[in-house]
C-alpha cells in the first residue's frame, strides 16, 4: 500500500514538475519552440539595437539573453526585469491612527504579518532558467554557438543536462567542440610554455565538486572563488538577479576550465577541469555516479555528518575508493585534516570563503603534485544511459563523412598536406599570380613577352587541371554535393575540428618558436646589434612554415575555387558539356548564403581569384536574386581584434585565436532582420575581414605594396571601412594612417565614396573626455598631415583630410576600452567592450540608414574593377569601372532613343513645312513656330530622361550625368531645330529665286493647254491610231516651245573639266605634270596611302642612333622602376642593328608623326573644299569658275602652310595630287547643284518637261472626252510625283526608324556600331577596306551604313520594305480620298464651280502633297463634281498600283534617303583618334567632356604605320600593353623629353584627354588582322613586322571565327 502511496507522490511530482516547466517556458514565449525550434538565423541577424540599461519584459528575456551573448555581454545573466504593471507589489498603506486609541503598541506593527492579506508577487524567472530554456529550446547548431560564446565570457558550461520532462540525461557534446583553451605551463627547463588545445581533446585533472543534502553554503561561490575570484564562473545564490525558485537547473552538472597564465600568482599550474552538480546530489544519482567516476578529484559539500544520514553511504563508497576525496563539512570549524592518503576533511563553520579557498587550492595543488587519474571530455560519449548530442543523425552523418576526409590525411605531415592533397593552390597559384602582375611591369619587346607570359599561363592552367582530381578534393566534393543542408553544416564543422586537431601540436611548436625568435630579434634590434638580418631570415623561414602547417577549410574552398579557375579558362577552347567543376560556385554560394565565410582575397599568394568570386557571386544572385547589399569592412594592424569586433557585433565565427589568424580578406553576409528593412535600403549587410597590415618592424617595400594594395581594395569595395587603431602607439598609428588615407584619396580620384569610422581600442580611460578630445584632436591632426602627403604622392590638391572625405571628428571616432576585465586568459570580456561595440554597430546602421547600399551585382564589378587596377601601379589611371561603363553605355542607347524622336518629329515637320513651301502656303518660317511645333515631343523627351535618371537600381550612378546628359538633349534639340530652319530657309530661297518661272508657269500652261485643244478639234476625226496622234502631236510641239520662249535665253551646261585645267595652269603648274598624274590616277586615293615618303624632298639623313619614334620607337634605355640602365653592350648591338638597316636601305622615311600629319592636312583640306562649295549659292544662283578657283587657291595656301612649320619640304606633285583629289571630290556636289538651278530657272527645260502631260491632252480631247475627264486627267498627272515623292519620303523615314530600333548595327550605341563594322570587315576579308577604316574612319562608317541599309532594303528585308511602302501608299490614298470627297461636299453646300472645288480641294494636301496650280479657265463649264471625284479615284487607282509596283530602287528619289537619315543620327559621336594607336573613341556623345576618350580596345601600333625609326620594322605593340610596362616615350618625335606610359597622361592636352586602361590587348581581333594582312600591312607602309616588331606565335593562332567572337568583348 506505501509503495503505491510513493509512486502516486512521485507522479503527482512529476505532474507539478511538468506543468511549472510549461509555465516557465510560456512565461519566456518559448513554449512553442521546444521542439528544437531556435536556430542561429533567428539572431543572427541584423535586428534593432539593443538597450543597456533599461529593463526588460519578461516575455523578451530569452532573446535579450541571446543577444547581449552573441556580443560578449557576460551581464546576459544578469538582465533587469520589467515587472507587468499588475504584479508590482504595492505598499499598503495603514490609517494614520494613533496607537492608544486601538490599544497597539509601536511594536505590534512590526510583528504584525500580511501574509494572509496581502497577494505574493509572482517571482521572477531565475537567472540560469532563462539560459537553460534557451538551450532547451535550440537546435544543434545554436546549441554550439550558445555554449562557445559562453565559454568566451568564461562561464560555466552544461555538460549533464536534464530533460526537463522525461529526466533523460544528454551530454552536449558537439557544443564543446569549438572550443579552445589557451594556457601557460611554466617547465624549469623550457621556461614558460604556450599550449592551446580543443577543450573536447584536453587530458586534464578534473575536480568535481557535489553537495549532499542542503547547506547553507553555496558551493558555487566556493568554487568561483578557486577559478576566479572576480567573476562568478558558476552562478550562485548572492548573483544579482537569483531567486529561490528554479526550474531547469537541479540536476545540471556544468564544467569550467581554470587556466593558468605561467605567473608566480596562477592559483594552479596546471590547466584544470571543474565540475559542479546543481542540487542535491542524492537526488541525481546518475550524474553523480558520472562525476565521481570521471573526477580526478571529488569535493564533497556536507551540511554535518550524521551517522545513519542518506549521504553516509556515499561518503562511505567514496573514502573505499583510491581515488582523492576532500569532505567539506559546513557545521565543523576543524582545520584542513587529511584523514588517509589523498582524503581529506575541512571544517567551514566560521571560516570567510577566501580562508576557506586557500585551504582547498592547497589540498588540490598537493593532491595534483602527484599522480591522478586525467579526465577527457570525449570519453563521456562512452558512458552507458546517458544520451550523447553527437549520436543524433545529423551529427553521425555529418562526423562520418567528415573522418571520411580526415582518414585521407592520417599519417601525414602537417606541412605538407597541402602541397600534395591541395597542389592548385600552392606553387601553381602562386606562379600564376605571379606572372599575372608581371603582365603589367613588361620590359623588352612587349607583346613577345606577354604572349610567352600568357602561355605560361595557359601551361599552369592546364597543370593545374591536371592535379585537379586529388582523392582529398573528389570525396569533399561529393560530400558537399550529396549531403542535406543541416548535414552539410555538421560536415563542415566537423570538418574544421578534425583539421585543426590535426595541426594543432604542429602549430603549438610552430608558433613557440615564432614567439622565441621574435623575442630575441627584439633584443637585437634594442641593442642594435649586425645579426638582427639573419634573425629577421630566421623569422621569415618560420613564418613560412607556419603558413605550410596552417591548413583548414579556408584551404579546401580555395582549392575548389583554382580548380574550377584552371577548367573554366580553357572551358570555351575546348567546347566540353557541362562537368562536375560547373557546380563548384553553387555548392560555395549555398554555403555563403547560410552564413559561412567565403574567402574574397587569397592572403597567401596575395591576389583575387576574380573568375571563381565572380561565378560565386553569380550563383548568390541566382538563388537570392539581385539583393542589395550594405558592405562593411575592416582595416587595422595585425592582432588589433578586427575579427574580435566583428564576431561581437554581428555574432560572427571569423577566426580570432593566434595560430588562425585572418589571411587575406573574407566575406560574410549577414541578413537584416524583416523589422529593419523598414529603416534600412538593403537586404544584407556584407561583412569583409581582412588579415592585419603588417607589423613595422618586419615590414619591407614587399610588405608596404602588399598593405597599400589591401588597404586600396578594402576601402574601394566596401561602402564603410571601419579603420581598426590598436593601443595609443603614435608611430604605428601614423603608418596605418597614411596607407588609409592613400587609399581613400585614391577612391575620390575615381569616383568612388566611401565612408570610414575609426574605431580606437584597448585604450586605458575611455571615460575620461578632456582626453578623448585631445586625442580626437591629435588624429584629425596626423589625417590631416596624412592627406597633405598623400595629396603630393597621388598628385591632387588636399590640405585636410575633411577635403578628400566626409568626416566628423566627433561622431567618426570611436574609443573602445581593452576587451578583457583583467588578464588573460581567466579574464571575461568588459562590459564596457561590449557596449562600445554595440554603440558602434548603431553609429553604422545609422550612417548605413542614409545610404542605398550597392547591389549584389555591383559588389562583384567593384571587386574586379579595382583588382585590376590594383595590378598596375598607377591605380587611378588604370581604374575601370565596369559596372559604370554598362550603365553608361545603357545610357548611351537611351540618348540615341532620345535624339532619335527629336530627329523623327523633326523630318516629319520638314516634309509638312517644305510642302507648304512649295504649294505657296508658307513664305516664311520663324524658330519660335519650329519650337512650338516640337514642344510636345521635346517636353515627353524630357519626361522620359527624368523617368530613366529616377531608376532607383541605377540612380546613384546615373547622377553624375544627369546635368549633362539633360544639357546635351537641350542643345541636340536647339541644333535640330535651327537645322532645320536653315534647310527651309533655303527651300524658301530657291522658290524665291524661281518666282520669275513660277509666274510664267499658269500662263505657259494655259496657252499649252489652248493650243492642244485647238489642235485636237482640228485632227478630230482625221486621225486614226495614235501614232498618227503623236506624229502630229510631235510635229507642232517644238514650234510652241520656240514661240512661248522666244525672249529666254537657255542655261548652257557647265565645262567642269576645262575649268579645273585652266586653274592649275594659272597656278604655274605644267600642263604634261597635270595629264601624267591625271592618268596616273594615284590623286584618288592619296587620304589612304600608308606611306607618303615618295612626296618627300629630303636627301640629307638624320643620326642612325636616334631612338625609335613617338611611341616604343622612343623607349629609354632605362627601367623607370628600377632606375638601372640597360648594358652598354645591349646599347651597342642595337646601334649595329640600326647601322646596318640604314646601309640596306638608305631611304629616308617620314616618321609614323609625320604621315599622321599629311594625312589630317589632306582630312583637312577636303572637308573645307566641301564646305567651301556646300556653301556656295549654286542651286539658287548657278555655278561660277571662280568657285573653284577660290577652292584652289585655298589648298595651295594651306599646303604653304603646313610646309612653314615641318622641318621638311613636300613635292610639287603633292599639291597637284591634293588639288585634283579635292576637286573629284567636290564633282558631285557641283554638278548636282547645277542641275537644280536649271530645272528651277530654265524656261525652255521647264516647258519641255510637260510634253508628256500635254500629250495627254491632246490626246484626250481627241478622242472626245469631256473636260471633268481631261481635268481628272490633270489632277492626276499633277498629283503622280508629288504622290510618289511622299510616299517614298514617308517610307524612308519609316525605314530609318525600324532599322534604329530594331536592327542590331545601328539600335545601340556607338561601340555597337564599331562592333558591327568591324566584324564586317573581317567578314569580307577585303584589305582596301580596312585601310579606309583605319585612314578615314567616319567615311568608312557611312559608307558601312550605306551598305547595310541597301542590304536590310533590297535583300534581307525586302518584303517587309514593300509592305511599309504598299501601307504608306494607303495612307496617301486615304488622304486624296478624303481630300476629294471634303471638295465635293463643300461645293455642293454653296455656289458650285471649278475653282472652289480646286481650291478646297489643294488646300486639304497642303501639309501632306505637293500641288502645282491649274488654270480652270478652259474647265469651267465643269459642273458634276460627283462625277469629277470618281474619275479621279479611278485615274488614281491606276497610279497608285503603278507606284506600288514600282522598285525599290527608286528609293534613291527621296528628299531624305534612310542611309543619310541614319548617317545623320548614328555618325555624331566622337570620332578623336588615340594619340598612340588612332582608334577612334567610342563615346556617343561628341563632347562628352569632363569624360575623358575612351575605347573599349585597342590595337597594335603597325597597322596605324607605327614603326622603329631609322629602320623597317612595323611597331607590334598594343597601347594598353604599354601603358602597363615600364618603357617611356617621346611626346613629339623631335622632342627630348621622355615621359613614362604609366604616366602618358602627363604628356599633354593630346595625352591628357584620353583614359588607356590596361587590357593586356586581350582582343584577338587586332591580332587576327595582322597575322591575316601582315604582307599587305608590309607592303601598305612599306615596312616589316620583324626584329623589334616580330608578331607573336601565339597570335597566329588566332582563327577569323575566334577574332568575331572576340568583339562581343567590346
Amino acid at each position: 500500500m506505501s509503495e503505491n502511496k510513493d509512486e502516486l507522490v512521485e507522479i503527482s511530482r512529476e505532474e507539478q514538475c511538468r506543468r511549472e516547466t510549461e509555465t516557465l517556458f510560456n512565461r519566456l514565449q518559448l513554449g512553442d519552440k521546444r521542439q528544437q525550434t531556435l536556430t542561429p538565423e533567428d539572431f543572427l541577424q541584423i535586428g534593432p539595437a539593443l538597450k543597456q540599461q533599461s529593463d526588460t519584459p519578461e516575455k523578451d528575456l530569452a532573446h535579450t539573453f541571446l543577444q547581449r551573448l552573441m556580443i560578449l555581454d557576460y551581464r546576459a545573466r544578469y538582465i533587469p526585469v520589467k515587472q507587468d504593471s499588475a504584479e508590482v507589489c504595492q505598499f499598503r498603506h495603514e490609517p494614520d491612527v494613533a496607537n492608544d486609541e486601538t490599544g497597539k503598541s509601536n511594536l505590534d506593527d512590526l510583528f504584525s504579518s500580511t501574509e494572509d492579506s496581502e497577494p505574493k508577487p509572482k517571482p521572477n524567472v531565475h537567472p540560469m532558467d532563462v539560459q537553460m530554456a534557451v538551450f532547451h529550446c535550440s537546435d544543434t547548431f545554436l546549441r554550439q554557438n550558445m555554449i562557445t560564446k559562453l565559454s568566451q565570457c568564461q562561464y560555466a558550461l552544461p555538460l549533464l543536462v536534464p530533460d526537463p520532462v522525461s529526466k533523460d540525461i544528454e551530454c552536449p557534446l558537439w557544443t564543446f567542440r569549438q572550443i579552445r583553451k589557451s594556457w601557460k605551463m611554466t617547465d624549469k627547463s623550457k621556461g614558460s610554455i604556450m599550449k592551446s588545445m580543443p577543450v573536447c581533446k584536453a587530458e586534464t585533472p578534473m575536480v568535481s565538486f557535489l553537495r549532499l543534502g542542503s547547506a547553507s553554503l553555496s558551493k558555487s561561490q566556493l568554487l568561483n572563488n578557486l577559478i576566479n575570484e572576480r567573476h562568478s564562473t558558476f552562478f550562485h545564490r548572492n548573483c544579482p538577479g537569483s531567486t529561490k525558485t528554479r526550474y531547469l537547473m537541479d540536476g545540471v552538472a556544468e564544467i569550467a576550465w581554470y587556466c593558468p597564465a605561467g605567473k608566480p600568482n596562477d592559483s594552479f599550474t596546471d590547466f584544470i577541469a571543474f565540475c559542479n552538480l546543481h542540487g542535491d546530489a542524492l537526488s541525481f544519482d546518475k550524474q553523480r555516479d558520472i562525476l565521481i567516476e570521471k573526477a580526478s578529484i571529488n569535493v564533497v559539500l556536507l551540511p554535518s555528518l550524521k551517522r545513519g544520514d542518506r549521504s553516509m553511504t556515499v561518503i562511505s563508497s567514496l573514502l573505499d575508493s583510491s581515488k582523492p576525496l576532500i569532505c567539506l563539512i559546513a557545521d565543523n570549524d576543524s582545520n584542513p585534516v587529511q584523514m588517509k592518503s589523498g582524503h581529506y576533511k575541512i571544517g567551514l563553520k566560521d571560516k570567510s570563503q577566501s580562508d576557506a579557498s586557500e585551504e582547498l587550492k592547497g589540498i588540490i595543488r598537493n593532491i595534483l603534485s602527484g599522480s591522478f587519474d586525467s579526465f577527457q571530455l570525449e570519453t563521456l560519449a562512452q558512458v552507458s544511459g546517458i544520451r550523447v548530442d553527437e549520436e543524433n543523425e545529423i551529427c553521425k552523418e555529418g562526423k562520418a563523412a567528415a573522418l571520411e576526409i580526415t582518414s585521407l590525411l592520417q599519417d601525414m605531415d602537417v606541412s605538407k598536406i597541402k602541397k600534395e592533397k591541395l597542389p592548385c593552390q600552392g606553387e601553381l597559384w602562386h606562379e600564376w599570380s605571379r606572372i599575372t602582375k608581371q603582365q603589367y611591369h613588361l620590359k623588352g619587346a612587349i607583346e613577345m613577352e606577354k604572349s610567352k607570359n600568357q602561355e605560361k599561363l595557359q601551361e599552369i592552367r592546364q597543370r593545374q587541371r591536371a592535379a585537379s582530381c586529388s582523392d582529398l578534393m573528389r570525396l569533399f566534393i561529393k560530400k558537399l554535393s550529396s549531403l542535406q543542408s543541416n548535414e552539410k553544416a555538421c560536415f563542415l564543422t566537423w570538418t574544421q575540428i578534425l583539421l585543426d586537431d590535426l595541426s594543432t601540436d604542429d602549430l603549438a611548436r610552430i608558433l613557440h618558436s615564432y614567439d622565441k625568435k621574435w623575442s630575441e630579434f627584439l633584443a637585437l634590434k634594442k641593442d642594435k646589434s649586425d645579426q638582427l638580418e639573419n634573425k629577421q631570415t630566421e623569422l621569415e623561414e618560420i613564418s613560412t612554415q607556419l603558413q605550410a602547417a596552417t591548413f583548414g577549410l579556408e584551404h579546401i574552398f580555395r582549392e575548389m575555387g583554382q580548380i574550377y579557375e584552371a577548367h573554366k579558362s580553357q572551358a570555351k577552347r575546348r567546347k566540353t558539356g557541362r562537368m562536375k567543376w560547373c557546380g563548384y560556385p553553387a555548392l560555395a554560394a549555398e554555403l555563403m548564403i547560410s552564413g559561412h565565410p567565403m574567402e574574397l582575397m587569397d592572403g597567401d599568394a596575395g591576389h583575387v581569384p576574380l573568375t571563381w568570386i565572380s561565378s560565386l557571386l553569380d550563383e548568390v544572385i541566382k538563388k537570392l536574386g539581385d539583393k542589395r547589399v550594405f558592405v562593411l569592412s575592416v582595416l587595422g594592424v595585425q592582432s588589433s581584434g578586427k575579427s574580435t569586433m566583428l564576431n561581437a557585433m554581428f555574432g560572427l565565427q571569423f577566426a580570432v585565436s593566434a595560430g588562425r589568424c585572418t589571411k587575406g580578406a573574407f566575406m560574410q553576409l549577414v541578413k537584416v532582420s524583416e523589422e529593419m528593412k523598414n529603416d534600412l535600403k538593403f537586404d544584407y549587410v556584407l561583412v569583409v575581414d581582412t588579415e592585419g597590415l603588417r607589423a613595422l618592424e618586419l615590414a619591407g617595400n614587399t610588405t608596404l605594396h602588399h598593405d597599400n594594395e589591401l588597404a586600396t581594395f578594402v576601402i574601394g569595395v566596401g561602402n564603410m571601412t571601419l579603420i581598426n587603431i590598436f593601443g595609443e602607439n603614435p608611430a604605428e598609428m601614423q603608418d596605418v594612417l597614411q596607407i588609409v588615407v592613400q587609399a581613400i584619396m585614391r577612391m575620390k580620384n575615381i569616383k568612388l565614396s566611401p565612408s570610414c569610422v575609426f574605431v580606437h581600442q584597448n585604450v586605458t580611460d575611455i571615460a575620461a573626455s578632456e582626453k578623448n578630445m585631445d586625442g580626437k584632436r591629435r588624429l584629425q591632426e596626423k589625417l590631416d598631415q596624412m592627406a597633405q602627403l598623400a595629396a603630393k604622392e597621388e598628385g591632387c590638391d588636399a590640405k585636410s583630410f575633411s577635403d578628400i572625405i566626409e568626416f566628423d571628428v566627433q561622431e567618426d571616432v570611436k574609443y573602445f576600452a581593452q576587451l578583457w576585465e583583467g588578464s588573460p586568459p581567466m579574464a571575461p570580456p568588459n562590459p564596457g567592450y561590449s557596449e562600445s561595440v554595440q554603440e558602434l554597430k548603431n553609429t553604422i546602421l545609422s550612417k548605413a540608414s542614409q545610404s542605398d547600399g550597392m547591389t549584389l551585382s555591383q559588389f562583384k564589378h567593384n571587386i574586379g574593377d579595382l583588382w585590376k587596377a590594383l595590378l598596375n601601379e598607377n591605380f587611378v589611371f588604370s581604374f575601370k569601372n565596369t559596372l559604370e561603363v554598362a550603365v553608361y553605355r545603357k545610357l548611351e542607347v537611351q540618348y540615341g532613343n532620345w535624339t532619335w524622336t527629336l530627329r523623327k518629329e523633326l523630318l516629319t515637320i520638314e516634309n509638312q513645312l517644305h510642302n507648304r513651301i512649295e504649294n505657296g502656303n508658307h513664305d516664311m518660317v520663324e524658330l519660335s513656330y519650329l519650337y512650338n511645333k516640337m514642344s510636345k515631343t521635346y517636353e515627353d523627351v524630357r519626361k522620359a530622361i527624368a523617368t530613366y535618371f529616377e531608376d532607383k537600381n541605377q540612380k546613384e550612378m546615373l547622377a553624375q550625368w544627369r546635368g549633362r546628359f539633360e544639357s546635351k538633349i537641350k542643345d541636340i534639340h536647339e541644333e535640330l531645330v535651327k537645322a532645320l530652319k536653315r534647310k527651309l530657309d533655303e527651300v524658301l530661297q530657291q522658290k524665291n529665286a524661281c518666282k520669275k518661272l513660277d509666274k510664267k508657269k499658269p500662263e505657259f500652261e494655259n496657252k499649252l493647254l489652248q493650243k492642244s485643244k485647238e489642235l485636237a478639234l482640228q485632227l478630230k476625226g482625221k486621225a486614226t491610231n495614235e501614232r498618227e496622234l503623236q506624229k502630229q502631236f510631235n510635229h507642232v510641239w517644238d514650234g510652241w516651245v520656240t514661240e512661248l520662249t522666244a525672249d529666254t535665253e537657255p542655261i548652257k551646261d557647265i565645262k567642269l573639266q576645262e575649268d579645273q585645267l585652266s586653274i592649275l595652269l594659272e597656278l604655274g603648274i605644267e600642263s604634261s605634270l597635270i595629264h601624267e598624274l591625271k592618268k596616273c590616277g594615284k590623286y584618288k586615293k592619296i587620304a589612304n596611302l600608308g606611306d607618303y615618303s615618295e612626296y618627300d624632298t629630303r636627301t640629307k639623313q638624320k643620326d642612325p642612333c636616334e631612338e625609335r619614334q613617338r611611341s616604343k620607337d622612343e623607349r629609354e634605355s632605362k627601367n623607370t622602376t628600377t632606375g638601372q640602365s640597360v648594358s652598354v653592350l645591349e646599347q651597342g648591338k642595337q646601334l649595329l642593328q640600326s647601322l646596318l638597316r640604314m646601309e640596306k636601305n638608305p631611304q629616308i622615311s617620314f616618321t609614323y608623326q609625320e604621315q599622321q600629319q599629311i594625312r589630317s592636312l589632306i582630312d583637312k583640306v577636303n572637308n573645307e573644299a566641301k564646305s567651301t562649295i556646300q556653301g556656295k549659292p549654286l542651286a539658287t544662283r548657278g555655278y561660277s569658275s571662280t568657285y573653284l578657283e577660290e577652292m584652289a587657291k585655298n589648298v595651295e595656301k594651306q599646303v604653304k602652310e603646313f610646309q612653314l612649320k615641318q622641318s621638311y619640304a613636300l613635292k610639287k606633285e603633292f599639291t597637284v595630287d591634293l588639288l585634283l583629289y579635292v576637286f573629284d571630290a567636290t564633282r558631285q556636289n557641283i554638278l548636282k547643284s547645277h542641275n537644280q538651278f536649271k530645272a528651277n530657272n530654265d524656261l525652255r527645260h521647264y516647258v519641255n518637261s510637260k510634253r508628256e502631260q500635254f500629250y495627254g491632252i491632246f490626246s484626250s480631247f481627241c478622242k472626245g472626252h469631256s473636260s471633268a475627264l481631261v481635268f481628272a486627267e490633270m489632277i492626276c498627272d499633277k498629283l503622280k510625283d508629288s504622290t510618289v515623292q511622299a510616299v517614298y519620303d514617308q517610307t524612308a523615314i519609316d525605314l530609318a526608324g525600324e532599322m534604329k530600333c530594331s536592327f542590331s548595327p545601328f539600335n545601340g550605341n556607338k561601340v555597337n556600331l564599331e562592333k558591327h563594322v568591324l566584324t564586317s570587315l573581317a567578314e569580307k576579308e577585303d584589305f582596301q577596306d580596312y585601310m579606309n577604316y583605319i585612314t578615314q574612319p567616319r567615311e568608312h562608317v557611312k559608307t558601312f551604313i550605306k551598305e547595310e541599309v541597301k542590304k536590310y532594303i533590297f535583300t534581307e528585308h525586302k518584303d517587309s520594305t514593300k509592305s511599309l511602302l504598299k501601307k504608306n501608299v494607303q495612307d496617301i490614298q486615304g488622304l486624296l480620298s478624303r481630300a476629294l470627297h471634303k471638295a465635293t461636299e463643300k461645293v455642293a453646300q454653296g455656289e458650285a464651280n471649278i475653282n472652289m472645288w480646286l481650291e478646297e480641294f489643294s488646300s486639304e494636301l497642303k501639309d501632306q502633297l505637293t500641288f502645282d496650280t491649274i488654270c480652270c479657265q478652259t474647265f469651267s463649264d465643269i459642273n458634276k463634281f460627283d462625277f469629277l471625284e470618281e474619275e479621279v479615284k479611278k485615274r488614281l487607282e491606276s497610279i497608285f498600283e503603278q507606284i506600288t509596283a514600282l522598285p525599290l530602287d527608286d528609293l534613291e528619289k527621296c528628299q531624305k534617303r534612310p542611309d543619310k537619315i541614319l548617317i545623320d543620327q548614328l555618325c555624331n559621336g566622337c570620332w578623336v583618334q588615340c594619340p598612340f594607336c588612332g582608334v577612334i573613341c567610342t563615346n556617343t556623345l561628341e563632347d562628352h567632356s569632363p569624360d575623358k576618350h575612351n575605347v573599349p580596345f585597342h590595337r597594335s601600333g603597325g597597322i596605324d604605320g607605327v614603326y622603329y625609326q631609322k629602320t623597317k620594322e612595323l611597331d607590334v605593340d598594343f597601347c594598353t600593353t604599354s601603358v602597363a610596362s615600364d618603357w617611356c616615350f617621346r611626346p613629339q618625335h623631335d622632342s627630348d623629353k621622355t615621359i613614362p606610359y604609366k604616366l602618358y597622361h602627363t604628356a599633354g592636352p593630346e595625352y591628357e584627354s584620353w583614359k588607356i586602361t590596361a587590357d593586356e590587348s586581350k582582343l584577338i581581333y587586332w591580332k587576327w588582322f595582322v597575322c591575316k594582312f601582315q604582307t599587305e600591312l608590309e607592303d601598305h607602309h612599306k615596312k616589316e613586322f620583324k626584329g623589334r616588331g616580330e608578331i607573336p606565335s601565339a597570335w597566329r593562332k588566332h582563327t577569323k571565327q575566334e577574332a568575331i567572337a572576340s568583339l562581343d568583348e567590346m
